[in-house]
């Protein structure tokens, strides 16, 4: 066998891949005899391609999946995507634009071919990806949310809840997308602070020449739709004007003038406008006050005829807006304009597209019962979020939750099932047949052959709120092998962004559906930012090609950089370099550069790193075997023993830590901590201790153990490295055909040695301090130094005694009762260790870093001490934790006692 000195991800990633898809190491199904382990993927939309954020999510996910397979768990992940109905609609519509094809030149059924031949073109790129990144989903369950069994579940639910009477028709205020002409739920809406302009308008005063009120408004092209004028009944300056009449301008309507506290005096001029087609609040307000809703827009953003202005109808919103400021000031209508800055919603799906409020026709879904279980069940932790601060954000939007508009004016999607006549009656129904015979039914006096389905479809998340039911057909078959198996699913990995989209429904969903909730555990991830604490985005140019990282770095490299610094809930920042301007020209210069995509990130370098430190470690090994130094004659010495009982306390100790790490969600604490057990504790540490001296032989016992040890070692560092752990596993012991380190036993907690780990943490920092005196003085390593300690504990130096000499290059080991005349010195907790140097001391440069030292401990005792003398930590923190502090401040006391004693002793040398 030959090992490559450095390790090439290229060779390596998909060769284990294919094999783990050939063995179905990742294919789940019920299984009486084990405990269920279940993720449902968050669909990722067909319009897609990996993105950072995807790279997160999917990579803590598959740490979750993979090491509940190593535990034994029947671990099922279920993949899929969703139809993402607005963004995947865009699409299309822009694809056909480039084929010179209209929209609204073909019928629905020939766009929708249109958008089935996209969807099988482009859809799921980001599964495929994903297996790029080692995602060990089981790609036999893969869903889709259009698919027939998740449509048909879709519409199941619409005519249940609309039999329920949760579902109904009605005219109210929603947010706009005039690009998209549909509408939009407030969670799909962006808010943006804009620049802006107020505009200072005069509306005469009726039955006067010369009187007027000034209103202040950002949108002056909707004074067409005004129909009062509102004003604070407690404002002295407007008394006069109750009960009066304005005439709006140009149009020449008369409007009424109402007093209600809504209106903020000290706003603009303190009267207000009231537009109660094109305005959430003032549509408020015209409920109360009976008023009239004139809206004067069409779906795409255009004046229409209700406007009055006949040169008005067929232009742009922001047009007339720049026109009627230019008429409104030619016609003395126009006080003053000012710059103002205000909050803009925007089209999520369509960024450069302002939203518009508009009172129109849609179905909506009550909320406010639907909503009580899934609240009162995240409060009790029922459903536990990690960082548990979400609740809150959750709390805040479910106990002010709002009935949910679910239908869209688009043709991609799960299409309303409602059938109308042309009088307008209609019926909820499965189907066209089912339709009919209800319309008998509903009504009996009518006479109807044939019935047209309502033209919108629903919104994109009522298909993906049951996405943890659908994924198990569990609508279609409440009692199905699956969904009794696998629901309620484990854990949910998700963004925040989506937390009333996704995260809220699909529990409301869970306990209306199958009465418990979906999942027991929503974990957060952050929101990966650029150096400059942007959010990566396309338009901005600042997010890396996550495929060309992988290729740079490996999968197992991009993994671990991103989990090295992403705490749950807390935002990643990912220092890729990316253009440090917004301005379009250095950003399309930026993107030209396809250097950029792969240019280092420490991060994902310092991942990489690790993944040759591990094979550094593996060739070190192996090498041992294939240089043939294996002696099974030649017995461990009593360092090779203290060494393997150290490492094997070690390991346990920091199990027991990285399962912690686990039950409390911090994943990326997990990783480190991994991190620190593999590469200072085993590499830096345990191999050091082990490893034979040059032309010497190592004991084929202790070999055996470096080879088991190193076997549990790559066992836990699976998870978060799949590709390079698989590669070393399987040559560490020559493995047969169709084992793998995926389905090897995860390896359990037991009992350690602490006074062993607090003795070894004594001994390595002997051995670090003496490799820092030969380092800042440019000392050779093979000069050996003799070593003499003053303690009051000769029992750790007595276990590690050869091991420091062998590590530190010790020539003689002594114990002292006084101190070392011109000699170095050091404090390793409270003992006093002495290195003796053939050259002279320099005695001020010694005091110097004496006392450097003893004024950092010093501050240190300061710092506990205040801990400890506050009631509130002693009174509410763990006792360990507390015996924690004391430890350390007996330590920090003993510390500064030998170093006030060290200071003394040097400068009675000058």
């Amino acid at each position: 066998m030959e090992i490559a000195k450095n390790y090439d991800p290229k060779n390596v990633e998909d060769k284990w891949y294919q094999y783990w898809l050939e063995h179905k190491f990742f294919a789940a199904k019920p299984n009486p005899e084990k405990e269920p382990y279940c993720i449902v993927i968050p669909p990722p939309n067909v319009t897609g391609k990996l993105h950072m954020g995807h790279m997160l999510n999917n990579t803590i996910q598959d740490i979750l999946v993979r090491r509940a397979r190593m535990q034994g768990k029947e671990a099922c992940w279920v993949p899929g995507t969703d139809h993402a109905s607005i963004a995947t609609e865009a699409k299309v519509v822009g694809m056909l634009r480039e084929k010179g094809i209209d929209k609204k030149s073909i019928t629905r059924d020939e766009f929708l071919k249109y958008a089935w031949e996209w969807k099988e073109t482009y859809g799921g790129i980001i599964l495929e990806q994903l297996k790029k990144l080692g995602a060990s989903c089981d790609w036999d369950r893969t869903r889709f949310t259009m698919e027939p069994s998740l449509s048909e579940a879709v519409i199941d639910v619409f005519v249940d809840l609309y039999n329920k009477g949760k579902i109904y028709r009605a005219y109210r205020m929603v947010n706009w997308d005039p690009k998209g002409k549909t509408a939009l739920s407030d969670e799909e809406v962006i808010h943006k602070e804009s620049q802006s302009k107020l505009y200072y308008i005069k509306y005469p005063i009726a039955g006067s020449a010369s009187d007027f009120v000034t209103i202040a408004t950002t949108r002056p092209e909707t004074i067409l739709a005004d129909t009062a004028i509102c004003v604070n009944p407690n404002d002295e300056r407007y008394v006069h004007l109750h009960g009066k009449k304005v005439i709006v301008p140009f149009v020449n309507r008369e409007i009424p003038v109402i007093a209600d506290e809504y209106v903020t005096m000290d706003f603009g001029t303190g009267a207000l406008k009231v537009t109660p087609a094109h305005d959430l609040n003032d549509y408020e307000l015209g409920k109360k006050y009976d008023l009239p809703v004139i809206d004067i827009l069409n779906d795409d953003g255009t004046l229409n005829e209700r406007s009055g202005i006949a040169e008005y109808v067929g232009k742009d919103r922001f047009t007339i807006r720049k026109q009627i400021a230019k008429d409104l000031e030619a016609a003395g209508y126009l006080e003053k304009i000012e710059e103002y800055k205000s909050n803009v919603g925007y089209s999520e799906r369509n960024p450069d597209t302002v939203v518009e409020p508009k009172v129109s026709l849609q179905w909506w879904l009550k909320m406010d019962e639907l909503a009580k279980p899934a609240l009162e069940n995240v409060l009790n932790d029922t459903i536990q979020f990690h960082p548990a601060r979400f609740k809150n954000t959750y709390r805040n939007w479910m106990e002010n939750i709002q009935d949910w508009c679910i239908s869209r004016q688009l043709w991609w999607g799960q299409r309303i099932p409602a059938w109308y006549d042309k009088q307008g009656n209609f019926v909820v129904a499965k189907n066209h047949e089912e339709a009919l015979k209800l319309y008998k039914t509903q009504y009996p006096g009518l006479a109807v052959e044939e019935l047209s389905q309502d033209e919108d479809v629903l919104d994109t998340w009522f298909s993906s709120w049951l996405w943890p039911i659908s994924v198990f057909d569990g609508l279609k078959d409440p009692n199905n092998e699956d969904i009794n198996y696998f629901y309620p699913t484990n854990d949910l990995v998700t963004g925040p962004d989506i937390i009333f989209f996704w995260v809220a429904r699909m529990i409301i969903s869970g306990y209306e559906y199958r009465h418990e909730a979906p999942f027991k555990n929503v974990y957060f991830t952050g929101i990966i930012r650029d150096q400059y604490g942007r959010k990566m985005a396309k338009q901005l140019g600042n997010s890396p090609d996550p495929i060309a990282l992988m290729e740079r770095y490996g999968a197992d490299g991009v993994r671990t950089g991103l989990l090295f610094s992403s705490p749950a809930g807390n935002d990643l920042i990912f220092d890729t370099p990316v253009p440090k301007s917004n301005d379009p020209e250095v950003i399309a210069a930026f993107l030209a550069d396809k250097s950029n995509d792969v240019l280092a990130s420490k991060l994902c370098d310092q991942g990489s790193r690790f993944n040759n430190k591990i094979w550094n470690a593996f060739r070190l090994v192996k090498g041992w075997e294939l240089d043939s130094v294996i002696d099974n004659s030649l017995a461990p010495t009593a360092e090779d023993l203290i060494a393997i009982q150290w490492f094997k306390a070690r390991f346990n100790q920091k199990l027991a830590e990285i399962e912690g790490y686990f039950a409390d969600y911090r994943i990326s604490d997990a990783l480190l901590a991994v991190y620190d057990l593999a590469w200072t504790d085993f590499c830096s540490w345990y191999l050091e201790m082990v490893k034979p001296e040059f032309g010497e032989k190592i004991s084929g016992a202790v070999f055996k153990e470096t080879v088991a040890i190193f076997d549990q070692l790559l066992r836990v560092v699976h998870p978060f490295m799949p590709f390079i752990t698989e590669e070393i596993w399987q040559m560490l012991v020559n493995q047969k055909e169709g084992d793998s380190i995926c389905i090897a036993a995860y390896p359990k907690t037991a009992s350690f040695d602490s006074q062993l780990i607090e003795d070894a943490i004594i001994a390595q920092e002997v051995i670090s301090q003496i490799r820092n005196i030969r380092n800042n003085r440019g000392m050779s390593p093979k000069t050996a130094l003799p070593l003499s300690i003053r303690t009051q504990n000769q029992g750790v130096y007595t276990r590690f005694g050869k091991l420091i000499q062998k590590l530190a290059n010790v020539s003689e080991l002594t114990f002292t009762d006084t101190k070392v005349d011109d000699a170095l010195s050091f404090i390793v907790k409270t003992d006093e260790c002495f290195v003796t140097l053939e050259e002279k001391i320099d005695v001020d440069a010694e005091i110097e870093k004496a006392q450097k030292e003893l004024d950092y401990n010093q501050g240190f005792r300061e710092s506990i001490l205040k801990k400890l003398g506050n009631e509130r930590f002693v009174a509410n923190a763990k006792p360990e934790v507390v015996e924690n502090e004391r430890n350390k401040l007996a330590d920090a006391e003993a510390k500064i006692k030998a170093l006030e004693e060290r200071l003394e002793s040097l400068r009675k040398m000058k």
